[in-house]
């Protein structure tokens, strides 16, 4: 069993931990104005996060890539979300926030650059992995946000153990093509899913926002193509895409269930072809610039 299985089973014991957390300032304080930075599979988990805390009306909440923001709009708190704790661009943008901002971090581990540049830290670091690849800890953090937003989630460890006790669904080997859907919050997670395709099993993966998918992205759809919806959709557009040939995937679970769903695939492609989940082509655990 690949390390990168290891982790991604072990969630429902990581997200029981994680909802056990006490100080959830991290995710900001109602009323504050605040932008959550990330890189990779961390700045989708930063725009999920926006959406969430928006929707439940706790405040403005924009979103970045580390790499991209440039300081301009005012915030009470400028969020970095960094697994290792250095990550050259979220190190740089923390770095230029505006003197007075509270900055703050939520990372994996302890004592790293990224602890001396912020006012408080949420550390996950049971939820840390050693694989390349991101599963447990990105999930994590959306299970303790939920919470902290108000969402309902304390079924979350349960259904996700009884999914991954049943058998994954497909056989993945006879899709060429893999496609991911959300609306709203999930729309980052559809975004990490179909990086987690690559990432693991260097293949064709998309992600599109759920309504978009029509304007023009499913005209490469076909029968090889396997289309992953997360969270609710409309009986007209699965309509529309089986229409291609095309799987069409859409369950009533929970969309990080959904998500941890999205990771087995991407290490059972993996391995289908020949492939180690855990030591990606051309990654490593952190970018770290000279």
């Amino acid at each position: 069993m690949s390390i990168t299985t290891e982790e991604i089973e072990s969630q429902p014991a990581v997200w029981a931990q994680a909802l056990l957390e006490q100080d959830r300032s991290v995710f900001g304080l109602p009323g504050e104005r605040v932008l959550f930075l990330g890189c990779g599979t961390s700045a989708f988990v930063a725009e999920s996060l926006a959406s969430l805390r928006e929707r439940a009306g706790l405040g403005e909440t924009d979103t970045a890539y580390a790499s991209e923001w440039k300081p301009g709009r005012h915030y009470d708190r400028v969020v970095a979300i960094t697994r290792s704790g250095n990550t050259s661009e979220v190190l740089a943008a923390l770095a230029s926030v505006d003197p007075g901002t509270l900055r703050s971090a939520i990372t994996g581990v302890r004592d790293e650059a990224v602890h001396d540049l912020v006012d408080n830290s949420l550390v996950l670091d049971f939820a840390d992995e050693k694989s390349v690849v991101q599963t447990r800890f990105p999930t994590s953090t959306l299970v303790l946000a939920r919470q902290a937003y108000g969402y309902d989630v304390d079924g979350l460890p349960d259904a996700a153990a009884a999914t991954l006790a049943a058998p994954f669904p497909y056989d993945v080997s006879q899709f060429d093509h893999f496609v991911y859907l959300g609306s709203g919050w999930t729309y980052g997670l559809a975004q990490e899913a179909a990086l987690k395709v690559r990432e693991a099993a260097q293949a064709w993966s998309e992600s599109y926002p759920l309504l978009d998918y029509r304007h023009g992205p499913i005209a490469v759809a076909h029968p090889g193509s396997l289309v992953w919806i997360f969270g609710e959709v409309q009986p007209d557009l699965i309509a529309d895409i089986a229409a291609t040939g095309a799987t069409v995937h859409a369950d009533d679970l929970d969309p990080l269930v959904q998500l941890m769903q999205a990771q087995r695939l991407a290490v059972a492609l993996a391995e289908s072809r020949g492939l180690n989940p855990d030591t990606p082509r051309h990654l490593s655990r952190s970018v770290i610039l000279s």
